[in-house]
Protein backbone atom coordinates (compact mmCIF):
# COMPACT_ATOMS: atom_id res chain seq x y z
CA UNK A 1 0.00 0.00 0.00
CA UNK A 2 1.44 3.40 -0.95
CA UNK A 3 1.66 6.26 1.54
CA UNK A 4 -0.90 8.19 -0.51
CA UNK A 5 -3.38 5.30 -0.35
CA UNK A 6 -2.80 4.95 3.39
CA UNK A 7 -3.47 8.67 3.96
CA UNK A 8 -6.76 8.46 2.01
CA UNK A 9 -7.87 5.43 3.99
CA UNK A 10 -7.02 7.13 7.30
CA UNK A 11 -8.88 10.27 6.24
CA UNK A 12 -11.95 8.19 5.29
CA UNK A 13 -11.83 6.37 8.63
CA UNK A 14 -11.74 9.66 10.56
CA UNK A 15 -14.70 10.92 8.52
CA UNK A 16 -16.77 7.83 9.37
CA UNK A 17 -15.93 8.05 13.06
CA UNK A 18 -16.58 11.78 13.44
CA UNK A 19 -19.23 12.59 10.87
CA UNK A 20 -22.37 14.43 12.02
CA UNK A 21 -25.06 12.14 13.35
CA UNK A 22 -28.72 12.79 12.64
CA UNK A 23 -30.78 13.43 15.76
CA UNK A 24 -34.35 12.15 15.81
CA UNK A 25 -36.66 13.83 18.31
CA UNK A 26 -39.69 11.98 19.65
CA UNK A 27 -42.93 13.92 19.89
CA UNK A 28 -43.87 14.02 23.61
CA UNK A 29 -47.51 13.10 22.96
CA UNK A 30 -46.50 10.16 20.79
CA UNK A 31 -44.07 9.07 23.54
CA UNK A 32 -46.93 9.11 26.03
CA UNK A 33 -49.25 7.16 23.77
CA UNK A 34 -46.88 4.59 22.36
CA UNK A 35 -44.08 4.42 24.92
CA UNK A 36 -40.32 4.78 24.63
CA UNK A 37 -37.14 2.99 25.60
CA UNK A 38 -36.86 5.26 28.63
CA UNK A 39 -40.40 4.40 29.76
CA UNK A 40 -39.70 0.70 29.30
CA UNK A 41 -36.55 0.82 31.41
CA UNK A 42 -38.30 0.93 34.80
CA UNK A 43 -37.73 -1.09 37.90
CA UNK A 44 -39.39 -4.50 38.00
CA UNK A 45 -41.14 -3.52 41.27
CA UNK A 46 -43.21 -0.92 39.45
CA UNK A 47 -46.67 -2.03 38.29
CA UNK A 48 -47.89 -0.77 34.90
CA UNK A 49 -51.59 -0.31 34.13
CA UNK A 50 -51.91 0.38 30.40
CA UNK A 51 -55.14 2.24 29.66
CA UNK A 52 -53.97 3.87 26.42
CA UNK A 53 -56.15 1.73 24.18
CA UNK A 54 -57.83 -1.66 23.87
CA UNK A 55 -55.49 -2.28 20.93
CA UNK A 56 -52.64 -3.13 23.34
CA UNK A 57 -54.10 -6.54 24.20
CA UNK A 58 -52.02 -9.66 23.66
CA UNK A 59 -53.28 -13.09 22.59
CA UNK A 60 -53.68 -15.58 25.42
CA UNK A 61 -52.71 -19.24 25.54
CA UNK A 62 -55.85 -20.50 23.77
CA UNK A 63 -55.36 -18.06 20.90
CA UNK A 64 -51.68 -18.88 20.53
CA UNK A 65 -52.45 -22.60 20.49
CA UNK A 66 -55.14 -22.15 17.85
CA UNK A 67 -52.79 -20.06 15.73
CA UNK A 68 -49.98 -22.60 16.01
CA UNK A 69 -52.25 -25.48 15.01
CA UNK A 70 -54.22 -23.72 12.24
CA UNK A 71 -54.78 -25.72 9.05
CA UNK A 72 -54.08 -23.09 6.40
CA UNK A 73 -54.43 -22.55 2.67
CA UNK A 74 -54.20 -19.70 0.17
CA UNK A 75 -56.92 -17.21 1.12
CA UNK A 76 -56.57 -15.20 -2.10
CA UNK A 77 -57.69 -18.42 -3.84
CA UNK A 78 -60.43 -18.80 -1.23
CA UNK A 79 -58.75 -21.98 0.04
CA UNK A 80 -57.87 -21.19 3.65
CA UNK A 81 -60.26 -23.33 5.74
CA UNK A 82 -59.86 -21.29 8.94
CA UNK A 83 -60.58 -18.01 7.18
CA UNK A 84 -63.59 -19.55 5.48
CA UNK A 85 -64.96 -20.79 8.82
CA UNK A 86 -64.37 -17.42 10.45
CA UNK A 87 -66.20 -15.62 7.65
CA UNK A 88 -69.12 -18.05 7.88
CA UNK A 89 -69.38 -17.72 11.67
CA UNK A 90 -69.16 -13.92 11.54
CA UNK A 91 -71.89 -13.71 8.89
CA UNK A 92 -74.21 -15.78 11.08
CA UNK A 93 -73.44 -13.63 14.12
CA UNK A 94 -73.97 -10.37 12.22
CA UNK A 95 -77.16 -11.57 10.55
CA UNK A 96 -75.66 -10.74 7.15
CA UNK A 97 -75.26 -12.76 3.98
CA UNK A 98 -71.46 -12.80 3.97
CA UNK A 99 -68.32 -11.37 5.55
CA UNK A 100 -64.71 -10.79 4.52
CA UNK A 101 -61.59 -10.99 6.68
CA UNK A 102 -59.40 -7.89 6.21
CA UNK A 103 -56.22 -6.80 8.02
CA UNK A 104 -57.45 -3.59 9.68
CA UNK A 105 -60.51 -1.56 10.58
CA UNK A 106 -59.31 1.39 8.52
CA UNK A 107 -59.07 -0.86 5.46
CA UNK A 108 -62.50 -2.32 6.18
CA UNK A 109 -64.07 1.13 6.32
CA UNK A 110 -62.31 2.27 3.16
CA UNK A 111 -63.40 -0.85 1.28
CA UNK A 112 -67.00 -0.20 2.33
CA UNK A 113 -66.80 3.38 1.04
CA UNK A 114 -65.28 2.16 -2.25
CA UNK A 115 -68.00 -0.44 -2.76
CA UNK A 116 -70.95 1.78 -1.86
CA UNK A 117 -69.59 4.84 -3.71
CA UNK A 118 -68.69 3.32 -7.04
CA UNK A 119 -67.91 6.49 -8.96
CA UNK A 120 -65.30 9.11 -8.16
CA UNK A 121 -67.10 12.21 -6.98
CA UNK A 122 -69.79 10.30 -5.11
CA UNK A 123 -70.54 11.59 -1.63
CA UNK A 124 -70.86 10.19 1.87
CA UNK A 125 -72.38 11.84 4.95
CA UNK A 126 -70.94 11.21 8.42
CA UNK A 127 -70.30 12.73 11.84
CA UNK A 128 -67.59 15.36 12.18
CA UNK A 129 -66.07 13.48 15.14
CA UNK A 130 -66.22 10.04 13.57
CA UNK A 131 -63.13 7.86 13.27
CA UNK A 132 -63.49 7.70 9.48
CA UNK A 133 -63.54 11.50 9.25
CA UNK A 134 -60.86 12.31 11.84
CA UNK A 135 -58.41 9.41 12.10
CA UNK A 136 -58.26 7.62 8.74
CA UNK A 137 -56.17 10.14 6.81
CA UNK A 138 -58.99 11.16 4.50
CA UNK A 139 -58.54 7.86 2.70
CA UNK A 140 -61.99 8.06 1.14
CA UNK A 141 -60.90 11.20 -0.74
CA UNK A 142 -57.26 10.21 -1.12
CA UNK A 143 -57.81 6.77 -2.59
CA UNK A 144 -61.48 6.49 -3.56
CA UNK A 145 -62.24 10.02 -4.78
CA UNK A 146 -65.26 10.23 -2.46
CA UNK A 147 -66.44 13.59 -1.12
CA UNK A 148 -67.42 13.87 2.57
CA UNK A 149 -70.13 15.96 4.19
CA UNK A 150 -69.58 16.29 7.93
CA UNK A 151 -72.55 16.55 10.30
CA UNK A 152 -72.25 17.84 13.86
CA UNK A 153 -71.73 14.89 16.18
CA UNK A 154 -73.97 15.04 19.24
CA UNK A 155 -72.88 14.04 22.75
CA UNK A 156 -74.35 10.55 22.40
CA UNK A 157 -72.51 9.84 19.12
CA UNK A 158 -75.54 10.43 16.89
CA UNK A 159 -76.32 13.36 14.59
CA UNK A 160 -79.52 15.22 13.81
CA UNK A 161 -81.50 13.39 11.15
CA UNK A 162 -83.26 16.52 9.92
CA UNK A 163 -79.84 18.03 9.36
CA UNK A 164 -78.83 14.86 7.50
CA UNK A 165 -81.87 15.11 5.23
CA UNK A 166 -81.08 18.76 4.47
CA UNK A 167 -77.61 17.76 3.25
CA UNK A 168 -78.69 14.99 0.87
CA UNK A 169 -78.14 15.97 -2.76
CA UNK A 170 -81.04 15.68 -5.18
CA UNK A 171 -81.44 15.87 -8.93
CA UNK A 172 -78.62 13.55 -10.03
CA UNK A 173 -77.16 13.68 -12.69
CA UNK A 174 -76.98 17.45 -12.16
CA UNK A 175 -73.52 18.27 -13.46
CA UNK A 176 -72.77 20.71 -10.63
CA UNK A 177 -73.07 18.45 -7.59
CA UNK A 178 -71.70 15.19 -6.24
CA UNK A 179 -74.14 12.32 -5.77
CA UNK A 180 -75.12 11.35 -2.22
CA UNK A 181 -74.63 7.61 -1.88
CA UNK A 182 -73.69 6.65 1.70
CA UNK A 183 -74.22 7.46 5.38
CA UNK A 184 -71.64 6.28 7.94
CA UNK A 185 -72.14 5.87 11.68
CA UNK A 186 -69.79 4.75 14.46
CA UNK A 187 -70.87 2.37 17.23
CA UNK A 188 -69.60 2.63 19.90
CA UNK A 189 -68.38 6.18 19.39
CA UNK A 190 -64.71 6.58 20.23
CA UNK A 191 -64.25 10.35 20.60
CA UNK A 192 -67.51 10.71 22.51
CA UNK A 193 -66.29 8.24 25.10
CA UNK A 194 -67.60 4.84 24.01
CA UNK A 195 -71.21 5.97 23.63
CA UNK A 196 -73.70 3.40 22.35
CA UNK A 197 -75.95 4.48 19.49
CA UNK A 198 -79.62 4.06 20.46
CA UNK A 199 -81.46 1.40 18.49
CA UNK A 200 -84.26 3.90 17.83
CA UNK A 201 -81.76 6.23 16.12
CA UNK A 202 -80.46 3.43 13.90
CA UNK A 203 -84.00 2.44 12.96
CA UNK A 204 -84.94 6.01 12.02
CA UNK A 205 -81.66 6.45 10.14
CA UNK A 206 -82.33 3.35 8.05
CA UNK A 207 -85.79 4.64 7.18
CA UNK A 208 -84.29 7.92 5.99
CA UNK A 209 -81.60 6.10 4.02
CA UNK A 210 -84.14 3.83 2.32
CA UNK A 211 -86.34 6.82 1.44
CA UNK A 212 -83.50 8.62 -0.31
CA UNK A 213 -81.72 5.61 -1.78
CA UNK A 214 -78.65 5.74 0.47
CA UNK A 215 -76.60 2.91 1.94
CA UNK A 216 -75.74 2.78 5.66
CA UNK A 217 -72.29 1.64 6.77
CA UNK A 218 -71.41 1.17 10.42
CA UNK A 219 -67.88 1.56 11.69
CA UNK A 220 -68.52 -1.10 14.29
CA UNK A 221 -64.97 -1.44 15.56
CA UNK A 222 -66.47 -1.81 19.06
CA UNK A 223 -70.00 -2.86 18.16
CA UNK A 224 -69.63 -5.92 20.39
CA UNK A 225 -69.25 -3.54 23.32
CA UNK A 226 -72.49 -1.90 22.18
CA UNK A 227 -74.29 -5.24 22.01
CA UNK A 228 -73.14 -6.22 25.50
CA UNK A 229 -74.10 -2.81 26.92
CA UNK A 230 -77.58 -3.00 25.37
CA UNK A 231 -78.03 -6.66 26.21
CA UNK A 232 -78.90 -7.61 22.62
CA UNK A 233 -77.52 -9.92 19.95
CA UNK A 234 -75.22 -8.10 17.49
CA UNK A 235 -77.66 -8.80 14.65
CA UNK A 236 -80.30 -6.66 16.41
CA UNK A 237 -78.01 -3.67 15.95
CA UNK A 238 -76.70 -4.57 12.52
CA UNK A 239 -80.09 -5.21 10.92
CA UNK A 240 -80.27 -1.46 10.35
CA UNK A 241 -77.05 -1.36 8.29
CA UNK A 242 -76.10 -2.41 4.78
CA UNK A 243 -72.51 -3.06 5.85
CA UNK A 244 -70.34 -3.13 8.96
CA UNK A 245 -66.68 -3.41 9.92
CA UNK A 246 -66.02 -5.15 13.25
CA UNK A 247 -62.56 -5.15 14.85
CA UNK A 248 -61.23 -8.38 16.32
CA UNK A 249 -58.06 -6.72 17.63
CA UNK A 250 -59.52 -4.33 20.22
CA UNK A 251 -61.55 -5.56 23.19
CA UNK A 252 -61.84 -9.04 21.68
CA UNK A 253 -58.09 -9.51 22.01
CA UNK A 254 -57.02 -10.90 18.64
CA UNK A 255 -53.66 -9.62 17.35
CA UNK A 256 -54.88 -8.74 13.85
CA UNK A 257 -58.02 -8.42 11.80
CA UNK A 258 -61.43 -6.94 11.07
CA UNK A 259 -64.57 -8.57 9.72
CA UNK A 260 -66.36 -6.66 6.96
CA UNK A 261 -69.98 -7.74 6.59
CA UNK A 262 -72.68 -7.14 4.00
CA UNK A 263 -74.63 -8.73 1.17
CA UNK A 264 -73.17 -11.35 -1.17
CA UNK A 265 -72.83 -8.75 -3.91
CA UNK A 266 -71.18 -6.29 -1.52
CA UNK A 267 -68.60 -8.85 -0.40
CA UNK A 268 -67.81 -9.90 -3.97
CA UNK A 269 -66.97 -6.29 -4.77
CA UNK A 270 -65.14 -5.93 -1.45
CA UNK A 271 -62.79 -8.80 -2.35
CA UNK A 272 -61.69 -6.87 -5.40
CA UNK A 273 -61.19 -3.65 -3.41
CA UNK A 274 -59.25 -5.51 -0.71
CA UNK A 275 -56.85 -6.82 -3.34
CA UNK A 276 -55.99 -3.41 -4.79
CA UNK A 277 -55.42 -2.02 -1.27
CA UNK A 278 -52.89 -4.75 -0.55
CA UNK A 279 -55.10 -6.67 1.86
CA UNK A 280 -55.12 -9.99 0.03
CA UNK A 281 -53.20 -12.23 2.43
CA UNK A 282 -52.21 -15.81 1.70
CA UNK A 283 -51.99 -18.32 4.59
CA UNK A 284 -53.92 -15.94 6.83
CA UNK A 285 -55.65 -18.74 8.72
CA UNK A 286 -52.88 -18.42 11.31
CA UNK A 287 -54.33 -14.99 12.13
CA UNK A 288 -57.96 -15.92 11.52
CA UNK A 289 -57.66 -18.70 14.11
CA UNK A 290 -57.26 -16.01 16.77
CA UNK A 291 -60.30 -14.24 15.35
CA UNK A 292 -62.43 -17.34 15.79
CA UNK A 293 -61.47 -17.51 19.48
CA UNK A 294 -62.24 -13.80 19.82
CA UNK A 295 -65.77 -14.16 18.46
CA UNK A 296 -66.61 -17.42 20.21
CA UNK A 297 -65.09 -16.90 23.67
CA UNK A 298 -64.37 -13.26 24.44
CA UNK A 299 -67.52 -11.23 23.76
CA UNK A 300 -69.19 -12.05 27.08
CA UNK A 301 -66.24 -10.85 29.15
CA UNK A 302 -66.57 -7.30 27.73
CA UNK A 303 -69.03 -6.68 30.55
CA UNK A 304 -66.09 -6.89 32.96
CA UNK A 305 -64.36 -4.05 31.09
CA UNK A 306 -67.50 -1.94 31.30
CA UNK A 307 -67.79 -2.59 35.02
CA UNK A 308 -64.16 -1.64 35.68
CA UNK A 309 -64.52 1.53 33.59
CA UNK A 310 -67.54 2.62 35.61
CA UNK A 311 -65.76 1.80 38.87
CA UNK A 312 -62.83 4.03 37.91
CA UNK A 313 -65.15 6.81 36.72
CA UNK A 314 -67.11 6.70 40.00
CA UNK A 315 -63.87 6.94 41.98
CA UNK A 316 -62.76 9.99 39.99
CA UNK A 317 -66.11 11.66 40.56
CA UNK A 318 -65.83 11.05 44.32
CA UNK A 319 -62.15 11.98 44.56
CA UNK A 320 -61.13 14.25 47.43
CA UNK A 321 -59.89 16.78 46.48
CA UNK A 322 -62.27 17.10 43.50
CA UNK A 323 -59.74 17.30 40.68
CA UNK A 324 -61.54 15.40 37.92
CA UNK A 325 -64.42 16.47 35.70
CA UNK A 326 -66.63 13.87 33.99
CA UNK A 327 -70.23 12.91 33.28
CA UNK A 328 -71.01 9.58 34.94
CA UNK A 329 -74.20 9.15 32.90
CA UNK A 330 -72.17 9.08 29.69
CA UNK A 331 -69.96 6.17 30.81
CA UNK A 332 -71.58 3.26 28.97
CA UNK A 333 -68.84 0.89 27.82
CA UNK A 334 -65.05 0.58 28.11
CA UNK A 335 -63.94 4.12 27.19
CA UNK A 336 -63.74 6.98 29.66
CA UNK A 337 -63.13 10.62 28.76
CA UNK A 338 -62.47 13.08 31.56
CA UNK A 339 -60.72 16.36 32.25
CA UNK A 340 -58.49 17.71 34.98
CA UNK A 341 -60.00 20.78 36.65
CA UNK A 342 -56.64 22.17 37.75
CA UNK A 343 -55.86 25.07 35.40
CA UNK A 344 -52.15 24.50 35.82
CA UNK A 345 -52.08 20.99 34.37
CA UNK A 346 -52.81 20.10 30.75
CA UNK A 347 -53.93 16.67 29.62
CA UNK A 348 -50.39 15.92 28.41
CA UNK A 349 -48.92 16.95 31.77
CA UNK A 350 -51.44 14.84 33.65
CA UNK A 351 -50.64 11.79 31.53
CA UNK A 352 -46.95 12.36 32.09
CA UNK A 353 -47.52 12.52 35.85
CA UNK A 354 -49.65 9.37 35.89
CA UNK A 355 -46.91 7.52 34.01
CA UNK A 356 -44.18 8.69 36.38
CA UNK A 357 -43.18 7.06 39.68
CA UNK A 358 -41.33 8.81 42.52
CA UNK A 359 -40.14 7.83 45.98
CA UNK A 360 -42.95 9.72 47.71
CA UNK A 361 -45.52 7.65 45.82
CA UNK A 362 -43.81 4.37 46.70
CA UNK A 363 -43.84 5.36 50.39
CA UNK A 364 -47.52 6.37 50.27
CA UNK A 365 -48.90 3.47 48.19
CA UNK A 366 -46.42 0.73 49.06
CA UNK A 367 -45.38 0.36 45.43
CA UNK A 368 -44.92 2.37 42.27
CA UNK A 369 -47.80 2.40 39.75
CA UNK A 370 -47.44 3.67 36.20
CA UNK A 371 -50.84 4.38 34.65
CA UNK A 372 -50.66 4.99 30.91
CA UNK A 373 -53.43 7.10 29.39
CA UNK A 374 -54.07 8.99 26.20
CA UNK A 375 -54.19 12.82 25.82
CA UNK A 376 -57.34 13.33 23.78
CA UNK A 377 -59.27 15.91 21.79
CA UNK A 378 -60.35 19.03 23.67
CA UNK A 379 -57.65 18.78 26.36
CA UNK A 380 -59.37 15.67 27.68
CA UNK A 381 -57.84 12.39 28.81
CA UNK A 382 -58.94 9.03 27.43
CA UNK A 383 -58.67 5.77 29.35
CA UNK A 384 -59.72 2.44 27.82
CA UNK A 385 -60.30 -0.89 29.60
CA UNK A 386 -59.61 -4.26 28.00
CA UNK A 387 -58.86 -7.89 28.78
CA UNK A 388 -55.37 -6.99 29.98
CA UNK A 389 -56.76 -4.89 32.84
CA UNK A 390 -58.07 -6.67 35.93
CA UNK A 391 -60.16 -5.40 38.82
CA UNK A 392 -56.93 -5.18 40.84
CA UNK A 393 -55.31 -3.07 38.11
CA UNK A 394 -58.31 -0.76 38.21
CA UNK A 395 -57.99 -0.30 41.96
CA UNK A 396 -54.29 0.52 41.56
CA UNK A 397 -55.15 3.11 38.90
CA UNK A 398 -57.68 4.64 41.29
CA UNK A 399 -55.07 4.86 44.05
CA UNK A 400 -52.63 6.56 41.67
CA UNK A 401 -55.27 9.08 40.50
CA UNK A 402 -56.16 9.90 44.12
CA UNK A 403 -52.48 10.26 45.02
CA UNK A 404 -51.89 12.68 42.13
CA UNK A 405 -54.91 14.74 43.20
CA UNK A 406 -53.60 14.94 46.78
CA UNK A 407 -50.15 15.98 45.56
CA UNK A 408 -51.65 18.80 43.52
CA UNK A 409 -53.64 20.02 46.54
CA UNK A 410 -50.49 20.07 48.69
CA UNK A 411 -48.68 21.96 45.94
CA UNK A 412 -51.48 24.55 45.81
CA UNK A 413 -51.48 24.96 49.59
CA UNK A 414 -47.72 25.49 49.68
CA UNK A 415 -47.90 28.00 46.83
CA UNK A 416 -50.61 29.95 48.69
Amino acid sequence: MTSKTFMCSARLLRHCLHKHRRVFRVDPVRRLCYGSHQMAAVRSAVRTVDLRSDTVTKPGAAMRKAMAEADVGDDVFGEDPVVNELQKEAAEMFGMEDTLYVPTGTMGNLIAVMVHCRERGDEMLLGDLSHIYIYEQGGSAQLAGVHSVALTTLADGTFDLDRLISKIRHGYPNSHYPRSRLVCVENTHNIQGGRVLPLSFLQELRSVADKFGLAVHMDGARVMNAAVAQGVHPSVILQHCHSVSVCLSKGLGAPVGTMLGGSKDFIQRAVRARKVLGGGMRQSGILAAAGRIALSDLIGRLEEDHRNTKRFAQALAECDPPLYQLDLASVETNILRFRVQDDYMSSEEFCERMARVDEEEVKALGQGVRVLMFPHIGDAIRAVWHLGISEEDTELAIQKAQFVAQQLRLKSVRAA
